[in-house]
């Protein structure tokens, strides 16, 4: 061997077998460049100054959640379904899916939520053991032309709901002077025939939806007297009215004349509820006085559980649960046998004016809290249970549901002044109406059950079509089924 080539190879030997002590007291002793550094034929970059975060910025971008996505865009728009539908006929071909319907935005938020999980998995390893045998209904056929599955065919057949629209106007807008601007009072409601009574100041009007005409049926300003709450009964032939005084006329909308003046109550009836011939009146001396109209005055009954104004007053559709409200912040149930309230609820905060039967579930009720509350609570008054509860964002002040599909209407004060319909049991908002520069405190339903008017101390009348009378449920098949009307 060539003894220099000898020399420097242990040379190279030797300087590889250092300790590493020595190179770094090399390397401190003198500047060290990584460029005198003799390195091998292999590049191999550093990492430790890399930001990873820039590098996937648009990965961290993307990653909002469906439910944050989807409620960015307006799902009431036609943009917004097609986005939709072409979003879940991605999941059926890239995921396999299997979504066969296009899923409402509004309804099936947390269908949305489980399709979405699925899809942060998108490689898997699947065996196919056994091939599914053609079927002519409901497979696509093998000679079809067309490159997507069966379930995105059904997908792309599925009929397309039609869109929910709620006019955000008022279709008529009336008048009101003197339409008292207190929470306690309830002053408009909405007679089967059609009319609409209207406690003003002293007087109470009758207007004719049909005829738009409009009456004065009574004048209390000659015995110094004032209306506080006016309701009609069921058949729309009688309206009582609640005095300031205490009193309760029942007076005869077709003839104009007052039939008999009810006493018992020492304060104002802000409330009223018809149980077919019976009359119940709630007052601010705290007591509910049941009399049928039928019977001498004497016969009543007197239900005391409430310690302040009685300002609620509702009757179950069955005809055997009165419910109360008042400033107590209690709501009760009461039965038409006994003297004490067979339930009361005491989680609202404030006075519970707002009270609503459901006409669709036996023994749910709906009841809305003040200023102090702002809660929109239901119960089962079958077990005495609370079921759920929102925070509406304001006070309270009616509660309506609709008569053909399962929802209702909710009317609001402080501060928002609003109008909100709400599905349920997902307590989502279907629309929102305002208009009122006044608590909205008053509601009545029309007897078709799609339009609503509402009242405000702004003096103004405002009436929505809010309802529709398609039903969302389907109906039930049974014997009265079979037959239909012929038109």
């Amino acid at each position: 061997m060539d003894q220099e080539y000898e020399r420097r190879l242990l040379r190279q030997i030797n300087h590889q077998n250092l300790p590493a002590e020595a190179h770094l007291t090399k390397c401190v002793g003198a500047t060290c460049s990584p460029v005198s550094v003799k390195s091998g034929d292999r590049f191999i970059p550093t990492r430790a100054g890399s930001n990873w975060s820039i590098n996937f910025h648009y990965a961290n971008e993307n990653c909002r959640s469906p439910n944050q996505n989807h409620k960015a865009k307006d799902a009431s728009s036609d943009s917004g379904k097609d986005a939709v539908a072409y979003a879940a006929l991605l999941r059926n071909e890239l995921l396999g899916a299997g979504i066969e319907t296009v899923p409402d935005p509004h309804t099936d938020d947390r269908r949305h939520a489980v399709l979405s999980q699925d899809s942060h998995s998108l490689f898997r390893y699947t065996v196919h053991t056994k091939r599914v045998p053609f079927d002519s209904d409901n497979e696509v056929s093998p000679y079809s032309l067309s490159p997507l599955s069966n379930k995105s065919h059904k997908l792309l057949r599925s009929p397309r709901k039609p869109a929910r629209k709620i006019s955000k106007i008022p279709f008529k807008v009336l008048d009101a002077p003197e339409l008292q601007d207190d929470f306690y009072l309830n002053l408009v409601d909405w007679s089967a025939g059609n009319l609409l009574s209207v406690g003003l100041g002293a007087c109470v009007y009758l207007w004719s939806a049909c005829t738009s005409q409009v009456t004065r049926l009574c004048d209390l300003s000659v015995d110094g007297d004032s209306v506080t709450s006016v309701c009609w009964n069921e058949r729309g032939s009688l309206v009582a009215v609640g005095t300031h005084k205490g009193y309760v006329q029942i007076w005869d909308a077709a003839g104009g004349r007052k039939l008999t003046s009810l006493e018992g109550h020492s304060a104002r009836v802000g409330a009223l509820a018809w149980n077919g011939e019976q009359l119940s009146s709630g007052s601010r001396d705290r007591v509910i006085l049941q009399r049928d109209v039928r019977t001498p005055p004497a016969a009543e009954r007197r239900l005391q559980g409430h310690r302040q104004e009685v300002c609620g007053l509702k009757w179950s559709p069955d005809h055997q649960h009165l419910a109360s409200g008042g400033n107590d912040n209690k709501l009760l149930v009461w039965n038409s046998s006994s003297l004490l309230p067979m339930q009361q609820y005491s989680d609202h905060l404030a006075a519970v004016k707002a009270i609503a039967w459901s006409p669709h579930q036996h023994g749910l009720l709906a009841s809305g809290g003040g200023t102090a509350d702002r809660c929109l609570r239901f119960w089962n008054t079958l077990t005495g249970q609370a079921l759920q509860s929102t925070d509406t964002g304001s006070q309270v002040c009616n509660l309506a549901w609709s008569k053909h599909a399962n929802e209702l209407v909710s009317t609001h004060g402080y501060s928002q002044n609003q109008i909100l319909v709400w599905k349920y049991p997902s307590l989502t908002q279907v629309a929102k109406l305002t208009g009122h520069s006044y608590r909205v405190l008053y509601l009545a339903v029309s007897p078709d059950g799609e339009a609503i008017v509402t009242g405000a101390g702004d003096e103004t009348l405002r009436f929505w079509n809010v309802f529709s009378k398609t039903r969302c449920t389907k109906e039930s098949k049974s014997v009265l089924n079979l037959f239909t009307r012929i038109r």
